[in-house]
């Protein structure tokens, strides 16, 4: 297994759809176990192929409940879907996410409180996953980057401008921008 280098903001990988899975061979299991570990070092709580530089429909998902019950996983070619979202502005403190492809930010960001997504494991066997609140948060950020989209896209227009600020004065948005978990300093 090995950490990858994860893309950052700008990088054409994570702006394009993904493409489904076509088969799961021994190349897809590894990649997946190296996302594992890529997601571990950074650490993170979900990290989906184009964030690696793979244009495949896959993510992996890791998440401790408040009691540190562990919620672990992988979704291949997943469909999601979600109940509507509540109207109104997110809440700064209850409804902030970050993401590895713009590390070290935190935005609000109103999601759905419970999704359901459709997929297959590692194995081909079918995997359905319902969950609410934080999980349901993850699932929804890892399935937009299936997408090319990036969650500092869906800000509104004041959020979306220190987004920009920040991004010029680290250097990022240009293509072929990466770190590696536990190799590379992102210090501003």
């Amino acid at each position: 297994m090995a950490v990858l280098p994860i893309r950052i903001m700008g990088d054409p990988v994570l702006h394009s759809p993904a493409a489904p899975v076509e088969e799961i061979t021994d190349e897809i299991r590894t990649l997946v176990a190296d996302m594992f570990e890529t997601m571990d070092a950074a650490p993170g709580v979900g990290l989906a192929a184009p964030q690696v530089g793979v244009p495949l429909r896959i993510y992996t998902y890791s998440y401790a409940d408040d009691d540190g019950a562990p919620w672990r996983g992988v979704i291949i070619n997943p469909e999601l879907w979600m109940r509507p979202l509540e109207p109104g502005e997110p809440d700064p403190d209850d409804e902030a996410e970050g993401c590895l492809s713009f590390p070290g930010e935190r935005f609000p960001l109103r999601r759905s409180d419970e999704v359901l997504v459709t997929g297959l494991d590692v194995d081909g066997q079918p995997v359905r996953v319902q969950v609410d609140g934080w999980r349901a948060r993850i699932m929804q950020h890892e399935f937009d980057h299936l997408d090319g989209i990036l969650y500092v896209d869906r800000l509104g227009d004041g959020d979306w401008k220190t987004v920009q600020k920040i991004a010029r004065k680290r250097g990022w948005g240009r293509p072929g921008q990466s770190w590696t978990p536990g190799i590379d300093d992102l210090e501003g």
